[in-house]
């Protein structure tokens, strides 16, 4: 394989904090990302990286996608769920014939990716560290947290081994795992509490303390964990949340422990407010739902598996993004009277 440099596909919160670190340690890193200013600021004066974590700026390269030619033989995909076909589309003529992408998102975008360019060239990766875009050429990086790589067919390869090294760069206890499907079904369980989050106007720590809505935020994730165990899926547990506090053999004790890791981990934690949140609240876009929680609830539907709840919160979050709700704890109130 040729020595090309290590394209970062979106240079947002995900790509963007993770590129920094491999650029800082002296790894040929490009960046590709569509906002102009963006782009423009991180080849004037590099990309900074802010928050409790670390404080730094390095020099870096970054371009739009039209200005890229050349082939490449590693590229980090680090977009939104609904841009990954777009991203895929534009990156396919410049990924070698024997490179790959490496799926460094939220979601099960794996699969998209194998059917656009072949399960022979996608890799899984699974992430949940804090960071925000905070503007042109700025990463705030919030929080540490697991960082998972690994061969969507449960292999263990020199081209695992390698991608594994260099996201240790970034997070030094980064795994390299052969169940990559199991930690990406786990994290849809806390992707569906996030969700939750994204119909308050509030902090992730205050909704996901909220006693009067525990029996619905567990609701809520026994229902994403009940799909993966149809699936045959043996579930990994990672920093915050624990998917065994959620299957459905789990006892109330199992369950209380879930949440005060979760608690803790979030009073811990300097990122506030999740993704979707930050996209209806500051970035007035719409969220990744389709992109993250439809899938999921499709292949429940495929399993015969019934998920209420969250099929009637993707609907709150629909109102929300279209303007037909605002932000509230009422939201969460009328999703927990779905309960009975």
């Amino acid at each position: 394989m040729a020595d090309t440099p290590i394209l970062i596909w979106g240079a947002g919160a995900i790509g963007g904090a993770i590129g920094a670190f491999l650029a800082r340690a002296g790894k040929d890193v490009l960046f590709i990302d569509r906002v102009v200013d963006h782009v423009a600021a991180i080849n004037e004066a590099g990309i900074r990286i802010s928050g409790p974590i670390a404080e730094f700026t390095t020099p870096a390269r970054a371009k739009v996608p039209e200005e890229l030619d050349g082939t490449f033989d590693t590229v980090f995909l680090c977009v939104k769920g609904q841009d990954t076909k777009g991203a895929v589309e534009e990156l396919k003529p410049h990924l070698a014939a024997d490179g790959c992408v490496v799926s460094v998102q939220n979601g099960l975008n794996e699969t998209v990716i194998a059917e656009m360019l072949g399960a022979e060239r996608t890799v899984g990766a699974f992430i949940n560290f804090g960071a925000d875009y905070h503007g042109p050429g700025h990463i705030f990086y919030g929080g540490r947290s697991a960082v998972v790589v690994g061969e969507i067919d449960g292999t263990i390869t020199p081209r695992s081994e390698r991608l594994h090294g260099l996201l240790q760069i970034f997070e030094e206890d980064a795994i390299l795992t052969d169940n990559i499907w199991g930690y990406l079904w786990s994290k849809m369980g806390y992707i569906s509490l996030l969700f939750a989050t994204a119909l308050v106007d509030a902090t992730i720590d205050e909704v996901i303390a909220s006693e009067p809505h525990r029996a619905l935020h567990t609701a809520l994730a026994r229902e994403v964990m009940t799909v993966a165990e149809a699936k045959g899926l043996k579930l990994h547990g990672f920093d915050p949340f624990e998917p065994h506090g959620f299957t459905s053999d789990a006892d109330p004790a199992t369950t209380q422990a879930a949440f005060d890791r979760m608690i803790d981990y979030r009073n811990r934690s300097e990122k506030k407010y999740s993704g979707m949140w930050r996209d209806i609240a500051v970035r007035k876009r719409k969220t990744e739902v389709n992109y993250l929680l439809v899938p999921f609830v499709r292949e429940a539907d495929a399993l015969g598996v019934p998920v209420p709840l969250n099929k009637r919160m993707i609907e709150l979050v629909y109102d929300i993004e279209e303007g037909r709700r605002q932000q509230s704890w009422d939201n969460l109130d009328d999703l927990k009277a779905e309960m009975g």
